[in-house]
């Protein structure tokens, strides 16, 4: 793959132009490349005038992304939608010219790639997101090169990150890290994955970054030196030894480095494999007699053999990973794979391409269809599942590029991959929903094992299950790992009572609007119920009621929404008859009572607020009263857990509550919150978080921490702050410091 080694000097659109076509001429066995300068023309003309923010014409960008694909051998069609992918997004064409002009397959691949622009920019970035993924995973099901075409995009992006606001600079790189360097991963593309992972990091954690650049480079000119000797050693052994092979040596990338630092819990100094050396030989055979070779030569480090030849990657990667001593006492890495291997863990599914096949044909078929199966899972979540959020959630959980796996065998001797600290369970709804649904028991290498057994490498695995089975636990929930098992389970739940759960729901609804003396029929109208569908990210109305009913979303959130829709557009519609009609009305109801908290109690008077301790909130957070027997009202936040679980009857003692904040919801008050802080605990960690806090003078009340055996530490932390912004921009600023695994406020 001559085009992906080559370095784009060009900068001029003329000029990259030029070079996106001699990197096609390299490849492609067609020399017609017509359509592609048609469509170079037309992005030409359409995105003229605009510019980037780097101040370059805007065409650069469409080019960049097609030349990417070109150095990843793909077909024309791939390349001509490349170079088109933003003209239906960001200028007057429309999608049905763009088919007249470069036919269906061409459009097809656009829209696959084209966000949804009709979505409302009120709507939660969260749903947009999320609703964005959807669209992009059914257009990847229908033809594959629409995420390629998307990958491309993303690092072009990336790499031009330095233009963007710091703010956006953290959203795309997590957003990167979280979806697209794992697909890339998945896709077993480690070309673009490697380059994703890196730039994520310098823009998420530039002083780790920065900081794993300085000393790498620092012993670059030792190491190298010791990686050109140990490759000589080996090219001399692979000769005498009559192996024809190629040996190159290569830096880890530092995303990988740092991976392994965090899971592993290490400084630099104590990952072994920082460099590795790479041995490239013709057959399966010749991998092994090399692996012999070199464990003659050095001492292998015990458990640091892994043979993914044997068991392939999840992503179809194959190779023999060894770590051994050199004769100098530095441990090294050796990779040993065919010339075959190399490029599918180069260029994954890109390097089987449908033109290029050839005899191959049906062998690169089998491998696409190994590659996709992840993609048919995600899609069965995307019918299963009707939040958004819940979707998005289960992604990012799937796609975790911190987490491991562990490899095991079904009776019939089949490889399963699942990720590290999964269970029996886990491993039954990796067979089949049905298995899960039925499972008894499990025997693990032919002993019975409790359901929450946490397998081990190299287990073999008998899911026993039973006709009789009344279906999964709720406590499996706790146990099981990955992604896929929870959302079985969960959807069990939500299928099998289905019908019980949306009654309840309309009921819970119709009893709340009762108890605050709102006429439902007033507010139950489409229009309004479709701004809660797009706010929470419901696909039906059923559905809203079905998440009421289960407990996945509370009554007053959905009834609250339903009154500000119905309250705007009454708003709209005043007339002089209506503003009498009013004021008459006035007269007999209670006016709101503001109270010295900042608070508005709707409909009640001379009664003392109060903040409650459970939840904390604070301007900003959605809330509710709850009327005590002699204490006046407590304020919870709606999502208060102990809001939340309230006996149906003690519901009709909750009361509509509201901020009334001064001019512009700025307020002197402050308000005592709380926050837990989950983190591998490390020398220093309480000072940098306190740092924080003093920077932005934040007076810290209270600090509690727990550190658990495995070296975890949950840090819980009191203090007074002015509102939900400020909290906002400072739990953005804590998830900076190093080790900070995740920081969640406390819900009662």
């Amino acid at each position: 793959m001559a085009g992906g080694d080559t370095k784009v000097t060009a900068t001029t659109p003329e000029e990259l132009f030029e070079f996106l076509i001699e990197s096609i001429k390299k490849y492609h066995p067609s020399d017609d490349l017509s359509m592609v300068r048609k469509a170079y023309e037309t992005a030409n003309s359409a995105h003229k005038g605009q510019l980037r923010k780097s101040g370059e014409p805007y065409i650069v960008h469409p080019l960049s992304v097609a030349i990417i694909l070109a150095q990843l051998e793909l077909d024309k069609e791939s390349i001509i939608a490349g170079i088109l992918h933003d003209v239906v997004e960001d200028t007057v064409m429309t999608m049905d010219e763009m088919k007249q002009a470069f036919g269906e397959e061409v459009a097809l691949l656009v829209d696959g790639v084209t966000k949804l622009t009709q979505l409302s920019w009120s709507v939660d970035k969260v749903e947009i997101q999320a609703e964005n993924l959807r669209k992009m995973f059914l257009a990847m099901a229908k033809d594959i090169r629409v995420i390629l075409i998307k990958l491309a995009d993303r690092l072009h992006n990336m790499r031009t990150l330095q233009y963007m606001r710091p703010e956006k600079q953290k959203e795309k790189a997590r957003e990167t890290m979280e979806i697209y360097a794992p697909i890339a991963d998945r896709l077993g593309i480690s070309k673009i994955k490697i380059e994703l992972d890196d730039l994520s990091l310098k823009y998420m954690e530039p002083e780790v970054y920065y900081e794993l650049k300085e000393k790498i480079t620092l012993r670059r000119s030792t190491r190298e030196e010791l990686v050109q000797n140990i490759m000589e050693e080996v090219q001399e052994h692979m000769r005498s030894a009559g192996i024809e092979a190629r040996v190159d040596g290569r830096v880890k990338h530092f995303f990988s480095i740092y991976k392994k630092m965090v899971n592993q819990h290490k400084t630099l100094d104590q990952i072994y494999d920082i460099f590795a050396v790479r041995i490239i030989v013709d057959t399966v055979k010749d991998c092994y007699a090399a692996l012999g070779v070199i464990h003659e030569m050095y001492k292998p480090i015990p458990g640091r053999f892994k043979d993914y030849i044997a068991m392939p990657k999840a992503n179809m990667y194959q190779s023999l990973h060894t770590t051994l001593i050199s004769s100098t006492g530095q441990p090294f890495e050796i990779q040993i794979r065919t010339y075959d291997m190399h490029r599918t863990a180069e260029y994954g599914i890109a390097a089987h391409w449908k033109y290029k096949e050839g005899k191959d044909g049906q062998n690169a078929a089998q491998k696409e269809e190994e590659k996709l199966s992840w993609l048919r899972q995600i899609l069965e979540w995307q019918k299963d599942m009707s939040d958004n959020k819940e979707f998005l959630s289960s992604l990012k959980t799937d796609l975790d590029i911190f987490s491991e796996s562990v490899y095991c065998f079904t009776p019939e001797g089949d490889v399963k991959n699942l990720p590290s600290g999964s269970t029996t369970v886990d491993f039954a709804y990796s067979i089949h929903s049905a298995v899960g649904n039925k499972m008894v028991g499990a025997r693990v290498n032919d002993k019975l094992v409790p359901i929450d057994y946490v397998i081990q490498n190299g287990d073999r695995v008998e899911i026993i299950t039973s006709q009789n089975s009344k279906g999964p636990s709720r406590d499996w929930l706790k146990t099981v790992k990955s992604a896929q098992a929870k959302n079985k389970i969960n959807q069990w739940f939500k299928t099998q009572n289905k019908e019980e759960n949306i009654i309840r729901g309309k009921e819970m609804v119709e009893r709340y609007c009762k108890a605050k003396g709102i006429n439902f029929s007033d507010i139950n109208k489409s229009e309004y119920e479709d701004k809660v569908l797009m706010k929470y990210g419901f696909r039906e109305w059923d559905a809203v009621l079905a998440a009421i009913g289960h407990g996945g979303m509370k009554e007053g959130q959905v009834i609250n929404k339903l009154m500000e829709e119905y309250q705007r557009k009454h708003q709209k519609e005043i007339t002089d008859e209506k503003v009498l009609g009013d004021a008459s009305i006035g007269k007999e109801k209670p006016a709101s009572e503001k109270s010295k908290s900042g608070i508005v109690v709707k409909g009640v008077h001379d009664l003392a607020v109060r903040f409650s301790r459970c939840c904390s909130p604070v301007p900003g957070d959605e809330i509710v009263g709850f009327v005590t027997r002699g204490r006046g009202i407590s304020i919870h936040r709606t999502d208060c857990i102990n809001i939340i679980n309230l006996p149906e009857e003690e519901r009709s003692r909750l009361i509509d509550a509201e901020w009334q904040l001064p001019e512009g919801d700025k307020t002197q008050e402050t308000y005592s919150t709380e926050i837990k802080i989950f983190a591998h605990n490390r020398i220093g960690i309480f000072v940098d978080i306190s740092r924080i806090f003093t920077e932005r003078q934040i007076d810290i009340t209270s600090m509690n921490v727990r550190t658990s055996k495995q070296g975890l530490a949950t840090i819980t932390m009191s203090f007074d702050i002015h509102g939900v912004e400020e909290l906002q921009r400072l739990v953005e600023k804590l998830r900076q410091v190093e080790s900070v695994i995740d920081i969640e406020r406390t819900a009662g």
